[in-house]
């Protein structure tokens, strides 16, 4: 890291790097301790729409993880920020659980679709309905375009299939607000005083973790849990800075060549 600053900052991903659902990936706890007390800022940044904030923070404190709200940015609050600067009126294809972010968001009358992962709304009927406000010009935000996550039960589709089926049936282009893009990596960063040259970020997706920090100027750490599969690392380029077998792992990396 001789060319690059001091690291002032870690983002870390949460499913699929620190826990697959109710289950935390072994370690991880006191791998997040051992991060603290390093002279580095942490933040916890996903893509997840699967659930609020609040539901996520106490999904992960049952797990014990040492995380405060305030930590933690989504692509849902980047999604709700851009609804809000533009007084769009959405119609919102997301779990019921992941609607709490969206409180106080006028609905009636859509003008905008923004669509996350709702496996209950990928049905004919409702994609209809979203590709007839887009095909009459309404804009198309999608909070990710993940081709896939993990389950207990293993991989299962992401909201980008649904996603890319829309803009190719009605000819335009998704704005997309969480992972990979460059701002929202950017915004993560923005009141921690630091610049993606002195940010690392540790995730399971090659592509919308490591790819996307990397292309914003942090580096990236891969790890082989969550949605992994062998060879993902090959998938981007540059390639990670580093491939690792667990968060745990990476974290030993950090602290032992970084800070």
């Amino acid at each position: 890291m001789a060319a690059r600053q001091r690291l002032k900052a870690v983002l870390i991903d949460l499913s699929g790097t620190l826990h697959i659902e109710d289950s935390a990936v072994p370690g991880a706890q006191e791998a997040l301790s051992r991060l603290r007390r390093a002279p580095v800022a942490v933040r916890f940044v996903t893509n997840t729409t699967k659930e609020c904030k609040r539901t996520l923070l106490e999904r992960l404190c049952r797990l014990d993880f040492d995380i405060q709200e305030r930590e933690i940015f989504t692509s849902l609050s980047a999604a709700r920020g851009l609804v809000e600067r533009r007084a769009l009126r959405p119609l919102l294809l997301l779990e019921h659980s992941a609607l709490e972010d969206f409180s106080g968001i006028e609905t009636s009358d859509p003008n905008a679709v923004v669509i996350g992962l709702a496996p209950e709304h990928f049905n004919y009927e409702t994609l209809n309905k979203a590709f007839r406000l887009v095909l009459e010009g309404a804009p198309l935000i999608a909070i990710h375009k993940a081709r896939y996550y993990k389950k207990k039960d293993g991989l299962a589709l992401g909201p980008g299939p649904f996603v890319t089926g829309l803009e190719y049936a009605t000819d335009t282009q998704a704005t997309v607000v969480g992972k990979p893009e460059k701002t929202f990596f950017l915004e993560a960063l923005r009141d921690l005083d630091c610049q993606p040259e002195e940010a690392i970020m540790i995730g399971d997706d090659a592509r919308d973790d490591v790819g996307g920090a990397q292309n914003s100027g942090m580096l990236g750490i891969l790890v082989k849990t969550g949605k992994y599969r062998a060879g993902d690392e090959a998938k981007i380029s540059p390639q990670p800075h580093l491939t690792c077998e667990n968060f745990p792992q990476a974290v030993d990396h950090i602290l032992q060549h970084l800070v």
